[in-house]
């Protein structure tokens, strides 16, 4: 069997190895470099704190993969709330998730202060913490995965822009190639390729922004603020810090960060911390969005497959959706023993909706 697959991102990346690795001749193609587009600037937080039983699986089975590669980093994610409502629903998480087997903990405001001394609790009515997450290094997880696809056989194109000149038949600047399968794993860029065969894709783009500050001299766990609405990881020997979406057009938008949004995330971390930090470095990426925030991952035509809609959690599940994914495209068993099929079905919406990729959902993933 002969597979291309379009995008040089983690989902790419673990596809094409898992498609080699199960015996097909694979050919990767990116139009610029590996992991350039959402993956390079992603922010690198693992975890497996899911009520769901898919979600729980899904993330389980992609630090289980993390792991054996030795490319996470343990680091405890915490997620906290300031209000009543908020807190509410973060208890019933955690025992959803300990229902689960997750290995997940309710913290009380005092242990939270106890555990990590520079939090300011004030405020916070509740938490959990989930012990077996951790974090990535994207430029780490590049590497690592271009090797492993390299190493089961399969070429890596860089520098190589594409069309789809039929579903299964790419065009590059050399020429055109048909494949039995063709993988569309391109992130924003999926759908004008599909397009160009026929297929529509219920997808929008958004614009997300993070910093990272200078060294701070503490340790600090992952941390989402679930009132607030912002994320932070360690990074280095400084803190990434993380929010500040809107939507966005994929052909027009702005690679920095906005003055506006690191003034306010800054004091949103200086409100969340003893902590006051300055900024080393801060950029914004692009990810994708579908109307219930599940991922299109599946065939949409003939030969054809897409990978894309990741909400901005394509890193983190990479290695089990990438599998998954590489899985159906040969044709052997699944390794995820749920029902993920009718979820991420590319096909359950018209691919002419317009929708707000920052609204709220209609699933829960």
């Amino acid at each position: 069997m002969r597979v291309g697959v379009v995008g040089g991102g983690c989902v790419g990346l673990v596809a094409a190895g898992d498609i080699a690795t199960r015996g097909a001749s694979v050919t990767l193609y990116e139009r610029a470099d590996l992991g350039s587009g959402a993956t390079g600037r992603a922010a690198g937080i693992c975890y497996d704190a899911f009520a769901g039983q898919v979600d729980a699986a899904v993330a389980a089975r992609a630090l289980e993969r993390y792991r054996e590669w030795d490319l996470l980093t343990p680091c405890p994610y915490v997620w906290a709330a300031r209000d009543d409502g908020d807190g509410t629903a973060i208890r019933q998480q955690v025992r959803e998730m300990q229902a689960r087997g997750r290995d997940v903990s309710e913290l009380s405001p005092d242990a939270l202060e106890r555990r990590y001394p520079h939090l300011d609790t004030d405020g916070v009515v509740a938490a959990g913490i989930a012990h077996s997450a951790g974090t990535l290094d994207p430029d780490a997880v590049v590497s690592a995965l271009a090797t492993r696809a390299r190493s089961a056989g399969a070429t890596v194109q860089t520098e190589t822009p594409v069309a789809l000149d039929g579903p299964t038949t790419v065009e590059t600047p050399a020429g055109t190639e048909t494949f039995d399968a063709v993988v569309v794993a391109a992130g924003p860029a999926t759908d004008p390729l599909v397009a160009d065969v026929g297929v529509s894709l219920a997808l929008a783009t958004y614009r997300a922004q993070a910093l990272v500050t200078d060294a701070v001299d503490t340790t600090l766990p992952s941390f989402y603020d679930a009132t607030e609405e912002f994320y932070w990881r360690p990074k280095d020997d400084g803190v990434l810090v993380g929010d500040g979406a809107h939507a966005a057009d994929q052909d027009d938008w702005n690679r920095d960060a906005d003055p506006a949004f690191v003034d306010a995330v800054l004091t949103k971390f200086g409100a969340a911390t003893t902590l006051s930090p300055s900024v080393r470095r801060s950029w914004a990426g692009l990810c994708t969005a579908t109307p219930d925030r599940d991922p299109l991952l599946g065939r949409v035509a003939d030969g054809l497959w897409v990978a894309t809609g990741w909400q901005g959690h394509g890193l983190m599940r990479a290695p089990s959706l990438g599998e998954y994914l590489a899985e159906r495209v040969v044709g052997t068993d699944p390794t995820l023993d749920v029902a993920l099929g009718p979820r991420v079905d590319p096909t359950r919406f018209d691919g002419d909706e317009s929708f707000d990729p920052l609204g709220d959902p209609t699933a829960d993933w």
